[in-house]
């Protein structure tokens, strides 16, 4: 029997990061960097105005006080996004709105709060330091200065930051593209009617999901019946466009397993028995075109447990997010205290969905479904934060025990 560190290893090594792509900051939301970004300007580009005010010279206000105003006359109006460059010479001042360029001359900027608000002259009522509500060239970032480092993924922040040292285009790995499939004969869409011995195909709602919200631009074929001919058609039609497949069910020691069935026949494909409650069987391998297939168990809870040991890294690595260094599900890890103790299945690695919450800065965790880790209890796992992970060698969780904790709501 494999560990479940050896599968997971067995796994990545069917994948690298995929090629790179240019795509401009708007559009970039979601990618994982591939190269480091660097500022080919400073920013601020030029030293400019943090306040509404008047731009001045210092030295010419520095006795102003309420009881003693200095009146100077205003030569320019300036806007943000004014290319002008009025010279403040002394006794001069010009009204300065937020982000306009500071004009040659002067060294301060004294807010419209501490004047009479001026427009052919000023009072100014209170002395600013030099340098005062000016933003300096450079101060944010320099030319040259590491913006982004490879293996960033983008969220909201690092996409402005990007727009603001004008960088057109990112260079970003692009998203990968993943085909999921789920066999069945007693599957149908949700929503249909049900007769005797059939039920929702809630697997391939699942991992299509799982999929999307770990970065992959997904295609969900939905269930296909236990048929080697309509599995067969099915791989081809869709493996050629797809970076990985995700098939669910068909991977034991059934009489309908059709998909070990096939792709045993195909080649390229092991299928093993995995350490691990639930998910112990498992499949990992190449189609015949080369594409990558995880082929995962059929029951719900293993089928979720799976992609969150297995597949969720696998896409990581797709994505480039190993450029930054570490194992992409350890960043997923914490440690809890478990509020009720379970039995647990000798010789295997449990992973059992647990809900959270915190008391005193002291995450606990207990058991979301009466039933455990039951790998047929898909509606408990609605209720659940995390999986506790239950090393081999443990046969009773107690009360009280310290488990490692793999988040999955994050």
């Amino acid at each position: 029997m494999r560990s479940v560190t050896e599968h997971a290893a067995a796994v990545l090594d069917l994948v690298a990061p995929l090629p790179a792509v240019d795509v401009p900051p708007h559009a970039a939301l979601g990618h994982v960097l591939a190269e480091d970004l660097r500022a080919a300007e400073a920013l601020p580009r030029w030293d400019n105005s943090a306040m509404d005010g008047y731009a001045v010279r210092a030295a010419d206000v520095a006795t102003a006080e309420p009881s003693a105003p200095v009146v100077l006359r205003v030569v320019a109006d300036l806007a943000a996004g004014s290319g002008a460059e009025p010279h403040v010479e002394p006794g001069t001042a010009a009204r300065i709105m937020t982000g306009a360029p500071v004009p040659p001359g002067a060294d301060a900027v004294v807010p419209v709060e501490h004047t009479d608000g001026g427009t052919t002259t000023v009072r100014v009522d209170r002395a600013p330091r030099p340098g005062a509500h000016v933003r300096r060239a450079g101060e944010d970032v320099a030319v040259g200065d590491l913006v982004l480092a490879a293996g960033t993924e983008l969220g909201p922040t690092h996409v402005a930051a990007a727009a603001s040292v004008n960088a057109g285009l990112l260079r970003v790995h692009r998203r990968p593209r993943v085909v999921v499939v789920s066999t069945g004969s007693e599957l149908v869409p949700a929503g249909s009617p049900l007769r005797r011995g059939t039920i929702p195909d809630s697997n391939s709602v699942l991992l299509a999901a799982a999929a999307e919200s770990a970065g992959a631009d997904v295609l969900r074929v939905g269930a296909v019946t236990d048929d080697v001919d309509e599995l067969g058609s099915t791989l081809r039609q869709h493996a050629a466009t797809a970076d990985l497949v995700l098939t669910s069910g068909g991977v034991s020691v059934g009489a309908y397993d059709v998909v070990k069935a096939l792709l045993t026949a195909w080649g390229g494909v092991e299928f093993v028995a995995v350490a691990m409650q639930p998910g112990k069987p498992q499949g990992a391998g190449r189609l015949p075109g080369g594409t990558p297939v995880l082929c995962l168990p059929g029951n719900p809870v293993s089928a979720h447990v799976s992609f969150e040991v297995f597949v969720r890294p696998v896409l990581a690595r797709l994505r480039g997010l190993d450029a930054r260094g570490g194992d992409a599900l350890a960043r997923r890890t914490t440690r809890a205290v478990v509020d009720d103790g379970w039995r647990t299945p000798q010789g295997r690695e449990q992973y059992m969905p647990v809900r959270l919450r915190d008391e005193d800065g002291v995450l606990h965790a207990s058991r979301a479904a009466r039933g455990g880790s039951g790998s047929h209890l898909v509606a408990g796992l609605a209720g659940s934060d995390a999986l506790a992970v239950v090393p081999a060698d443990v046969d009773v969780v107690e009360p009280g025990t310290t488990l490692r904790i793999l988040r999955t709501d994050l």
